[in-house]
């Protein structure tokens, strides 16, 4: 199930542009959808996973405009083994439709595009490591936004009324909260005890835990941590993404529902539209309800 909404978005284009994009993006041919979008309106999505790097060339609307390329994380991974590595992957799209910006997905807290923890990577040089900075000096200087990845999937998501709340089921369990659509500070609940023993959420519902209590069990755990959920933040809805929310084989309540896995790289565009992130302290540009699409 795939949700792609476009709420307190506006993008610069006309309609002629709007209705020729959406004809290029339903097209099998990529190579066509990638010349849909002029340059200015393309964004360069990564989205960094414990288990997979994963990237794309997403329109204003978040419509991929060339294929999604993936390849395998690597471990032990170094900040500048991370670098090279992402540099390495979007390489081919970049040649293939050169982007006026990027967005950055990545599993851990940010601010400032700046990394503070890196819980699937070690902590040996993460903190305040420049990921985002770094890796746009070496794709030529592009402007880069840089924040959580289960926010940046939520941006894909959500519908913008009320308070959303975004669990992501992956290597670990990601989380982001959202009001009216706008996202609010990051709470890193994966790492906040969950049992009686004091495991936390991503040591009882990641993956490592599904293959280790097999999916039955798991599915009950994830099963108890919405009612947590549910009770804890009073959610109108709740999306849950990440790749193992396919393995979900209980009926969801009737505010939860799955999203799409490309949604950690769809949900790049709305890190460019100003009201999404306005009041956080990263994005200072945003603060100013200024963006590049108006």
């Amino acid at each position: 199930m795939k949700h792609n909404h476009t709420y307190g978005v506006t993008v610069a284009t006309s309609k002629a542009k709007a209705a020729n994009a959406a004809k290029v993006a339903n097209a099998p041919n990529t190579a066509k959808a990638a010349q849909a979008a002029t340059s200015d309106e393309r964004i360069l999505a990564i989205d960094v996973g414990g288990t997979g790097l994963k990237a794309a060339i997403i329109d204003a609307d978040g419509q991929m405009q060339t294929e999604r390329v993936r390849v395998a994380t690597p471990h032990p991974c170094t900040p500048d083994q991370l670098v090279d590595a992402l540099a390495k992957l979007v390489e081919p799209l970049i040649a293939k439709a050169a982007p006026a910006l990027m967005s950055i997905g990545f599993p851990g807290v940010v601010r400032n595009n700046r990394i503070l923890t890196a819980p699937h990577f070690g902590v040996e040089g993460w903190h305040d490591f420049p990921l985002a900075d770094l890796l746009a000096q070496k794709l030529g200087g592009l402007p880069v936004r840089m924040i959580n990845d289960a926010e940046m999937q939520g941006f894909a998501a959500i519908e913008g009324k009320g308070i959303e709340f975004v669990l992501t089921l992956g290597t670990g369990a990601g989380t982001a909260l959202f009001r009216d659509g706008e996202l609010m500070p990051h709470l890193e609940l994966a790492h906040h005890p969950v049992s009686r023993k004091g495991v936390a959420y991503d040591e009882y519902i990641g993956d490592a835990a599904r293959e280790k209590a097999g999916n039955k069990r798991w599915n009950r755990r994830v099963h108890k941590v919405i009612g947590i959920l549910e009770s804890l933040v009073n959610y109108d809805k709740l999306w849950i993404g990440g790749g193992n929310a396919a393995r979900l084989k209980f009926e969801l309540p009737a505010n939860v529902a799955t999203v799409s896995n490309d949604a950690g790289i769809e949900g790049g565009a709305r890190l460019w539209h100003p009201r999404s992130v306005r009041e956080t302290r990263q994005l200072p540009e945003a603060n100013a309800r200024t963006g590049r699409f108006k």
